[in-house]
């Protein structure tokens, strides 16, 4: 197997933030990124403080997501700066990975 460096980037928002179907669509469409996956979360809360939970009682569900995507550095920098226009300042997180491969 060989090793090839990548970027992990995740983008943390909220049900409620509607912009996840755009975002995928971007993703995969616009941009081909090698993997996007999206988790739901039962509970959370970021800089407000305000708790967002599956055990609220609550009309609307307003739950933690997490889009979670990976793609060479140089890729990733170009797409997290077309979103830097659309994500709010604080919700991505990016790191340096190692993605195995076939030769």
């Amino acid at each position: 197997m060989k090793k090839i460096q990548v970027t992990m980037v995740r983008i943390y928002l909220t049900e409620a933030d509607k912009m996840i179907d755009t975002l995928l669509k971007r993703l995969h469409d616009w941009e081909k990124v090698r993997g996007v996956t999206v988790f739901r979360g039962i509970t959370g809360f970021g800089k407000s403080g305000v708790m967002h939970s599956s055990q609220l009682l609550d009309m609307s569900l307003n739950l933690p997501v997490i889009v979670e995507f990976f793609d060479e550095a140089s890729k990733v920098d170009a797409i997290l700066e077309h979103l830097s226009s659309t994500i709010e300042p604080g919700h991505i997180v990016s790191w340096a990975a190692e993605l195995m491969v076939d030769e």
